[in-house]
């Protein structure tokens, strides 16, 4: 029996709050369409989208590329499982390889599913190699919610959960000093972010990266980056790590890859790769024709479209104009990220002020619990990006008084 709701936003967070497990606080906002930086309720009000459903819809929503991929796959095959050949799967897998100079890709369904999928490639590479399984992660990482992805986090996100698994290590991060102590014969990988998202968009030092790169070469260690959140174009790369030009053993995607369905992906060079035997990992919708149909249309779309360059210049020009009109405020502590992957740190509690551009129309987001995340679609236009600025400037000025 169906359930009619008013719509409205109070009446849908009501029925929410009935029905669905209670793990996230929401905000009473239900969102019935988009259109590229733009969203509407269900009650007709417009919105400004500086999140882009935390960093997924990087070419923004509804993008008619993808919808009209999305639209024809949905036509002609949704699902096939992995027992066959899916042609959408090849042209996605082929791609990525190009883009990403990796050898090999596996489908899967989220982040945490890659890196998840990541460490079991990782561990068996060690097996074979005569090392133990260890993993070392840096601290204020987020790398998923799986018993194995919140073992490498925050022990915040662990409590109640335990026992946890086993051979996780956390070290600081951008700190290779701390790195070489915790690597022995025990440790299978070393797992990290180019830019930590959740924990507060902070940047890995370029010397620190190719420090992590020596090391790993010189033990036998698998290097895994986690760009589920900083890859697919969101720092004017195609990968974060191209900034650096430092090349992971194995990388891991999910979030923009599909802008908005459902993908992920795990990409690792022909050295770890070679380790994995038929049956020793799966999936069963991983890679489906309508995901790899998504991403397809999605990294098509950035090159046609010159996401990379344009997603340069408006970073820079953000940065810019958040110096200009927010920089002299008393509790701003530092303007930090790359390309459109933007932290504002302050000396207090940022959800306060997420809320306060809420009431002014914007969506923003509060993380590491004083950082203002701004993580807007890639097609936001200049325009549209004033007004965020007007509107941070505008909430703090009115939190002030």
């Amino acid at each position: 029996m169906l359930i009619k709701e008013k719509t409205t936003n109070a009446a849908l967070h009501e029925a929410d709050k009935r029905f669905y497990l209670p793990t996230f606080n929401r905000l009473p906002l239900a969102f019935r369409k988009g259109k590229g930086a733009r969203l509407w309720d269900v009650e007709g009000r417009e919105y400004l989208d500086a999140l882009a459903g935390i960093a997924v819809c990087n070419l923004g929503h509804c993008h008619p590329k993808v919808v009209k991929a999305v639209q024809e796959q949905a036509e002609r095959l949704m699902h096939i499982s992995n027992f066959f050949v899916s042609e959408p799967q090849v042209m996605l897998s082929r791609k990525l390889v190009e883009i990403s100079g990796l050898d090999r890709v596996f489908f899967s369904n989220s982040g945490a599913e890659s890196v998840e999928g990541a460490i079991k490639i990782a561990r068996k590479y060690a097996y074979t190699n005569g090392r133990g399984g260890g993993i070392i992660s840096m601290e204020n990482s987020f790398h998923g919610r799986t018993l194995a992805t919140i073992a490498t986090g925050k022990e915040r996100m662990q409590r109640g959960f335990g026992p946890m698994p086993p051979g996780f290590h956390k070290v600081p991060f951008n700190d290779i000093e701390a790195v070489r102590a915790a690597v022995s014969e025990d440790i299978a990988a070393i797992i990290l972010e180019p830019v930590q998202g959740e924990g507060g968009i902070n940047v890995a030092k370029p010397c620190y990266l190719r420090a992590l790169r020596e090391l790993c070469d010189r033990e036998n260690i698998v290097l895994i980056f986690d760009e589920i959140q900083c890859g697919v174009a969101r720092t004017g790369e195609y990968f974060a790590k191209d900034h650096y030009e430092v090349q992971p053993d194995i990388m891991t995607l999910a979030k923009g890859l599909g802008n908005g369905l459902p993908v992920g992906a795990i990409l690792s060079n022909e050295k770890v790769s070679g380790a994995i035997e038929f049956g020793d990992h799966g999936t069963t919708f991983g890679g489906n024709p309508m995901a790899c149909a998504a991403g397809l249309a999605t990294i098509n779309a950035i090159q046609e479209e010159g996401i990379l360059r344009k997603t340069t210049r408006k970073g820079f020009w953000l940065k810019e104009m958040l110096e200009e009109k927010i920089g002299r405020h008393p509790g701003l502590k530092q303007i930090r990220g790359l390309g459109l992957m933007i932290g504002v740190e302050f000396d207090f509690e940022t959800k306060p002020l997420v809320l306060k551009m809420l009431e002014h129309g914007v969506l923003a987001n509060a993380t590491a619990g004083n950082v203002l995340r701004l993580v807007p679609p890639l097609v936001i236009s200049f325009e549209e990006l004033e007004r965020l600025v007007d509107v941070i400037a505008l909430s703090l000025n009115e939190l002030d008084q």
